[in-house]
């Protein structure tokens, strides 16, 4: 029997925080745990005016193992959905030390202490960033692992040491998720992607220039190998994510060490950036203005992922489309404004 009782490590954040309600809404009791380094202090409360009652929150730092331990101690969790990390290309390749002090050895103090307190169940929130260039399209879970910058090799060195875990453990159940391009907002308008940092990924930055936050979107690179010479990325929405997390768990409550998989969660298409500004442009009525700049370093030209392993293993597949990311990302904005 159990509890049903989840930490969710960076729960504040963008993914955190739409994993929590879907958590929820499948009677799960999850807690979140987050320094608000990247997060916005109340989320919390806009999670209590969702789902109706207390938000339960820890205040503590993945980089503190003592607080780590302190937060799971007696607390009879069953598992840990890890998304605590710092997530930013060209950061992690100005700051090396600090992605991986944050997302290698944050890492291990959360499973340190999982270890210590008998918490044997980690949904890990990896991404696609680890293929870097793939050699052919699509993306499949057995594509050889390439990745491109320091944020990558941080999240590739955590599936490693992870799987190293569970093959000395083998009860251990251990769900990683390679996650490709989170895009779009809850139903309500209550919580989307809103950084406290600067905004780097794509959409929440063409966003902030349709509310005409930015004068412009910067398009890094129009000579790539591609139809429009923008680079190709698999965008997924933020609801079909958060419920590969609670498919993922529930295949590790049902099956422990069993149940253990590493899937792509993506929707199998991929979009330019000029699709993306199109399809902003057309939901939003707003028009972007864009300026072509130097391709940064790190970025491949095209990803997009095979998601017939998540279908097999979990039974995941995408709901929605494009038009859906970008029009309740727009419905996000237009809420908070």
């Amino acid at each position: 029997m159990t509890s049903g009782r989840v930490l969710l490590t960076g729960g504040a954040g963008f993914i955190g925080a739409h994993v929590y309600l879907a958590l929820v809404d499948s009677g799960f009791e999850p807690v979140i745990l987050d320094n608000f380094h990247n997060a916005r202090r109340d989320v919390p409360d806009r999670l209590t005016q969702i789902t109706g009652r207390p938000t339960p929150v820890i205040e503590a730092d993945i980089r503190d193992e003592a607080a780590m331990d302190q937060a799971m101690r007696g607390a009879g969790f069953d598992a840990v959905i890890h998304f605590a990390a710092l997530k930013s290309v060209p950061d992690s390749q100005s700051d090396p030390l600090g992605y991986y002090q944050v997302n290698v050895g944050g890492l291990i103090n959360v499973t340190r202490a999982m270890q210590a307190n008998g918490v044997a169940r980690i949904v890990f929130s990896s991404s696609a960033a680890v293929y870097g260039e793939a050699e052919a399209m699509p993306v499949t879970e057995e594509s050889a692992v390439r990745p491109q910058n320091n944020y990558a090799r941080t999240k590739l060195v955590g599936e490693q040491f992870l799987a190293a875990l569970a093959q000395a453990e083998p009860q251990l159940g251990l769900g990683i998720l390679r996650y490709f391009n989170p895009v779009g907002a809850h139903p309500s308008g209550l919580i989307g992607e809103d950084p406290s940092q600067p905004a780097g990924n794509l959409v929440p930055v063409i966003a902030q220039v349709a509310m005409g936050r930015r004068d412009r979107l910067m398009i890094f690179g129009d000579d790539w190998p591609t139809p429009d010479g923008t680079a190709i990325r698999d965008y997924i929405h933020i609801e079909d994510l958060a419920r590969g997390h609670v498919l993922s768990l529930q295949a590790l409550t049902d099956g422990g060490g069993s149940g253990s998989h590493l899937v792509n969660l993506g929707t199998g298409r991929g979009h330019s950036v000029r699709e993306v500004i199109a399809c902003y442009q057309q939901v939003s009525g707003q028009p972007i203005p864009n300026q072509v700049v130097p391709r940064r370093g790190g970025d491949a030209a095209v990803s997009y992922a095979d998601t017939r392993l998540a279908d097999q293993k979990l039974g995941f597949r995408a709901r929605y489309d494009l038009a859906a990311m970008c029009g309740s990302n727009w419905a996000f904005m237009r809420a908070k404004a």
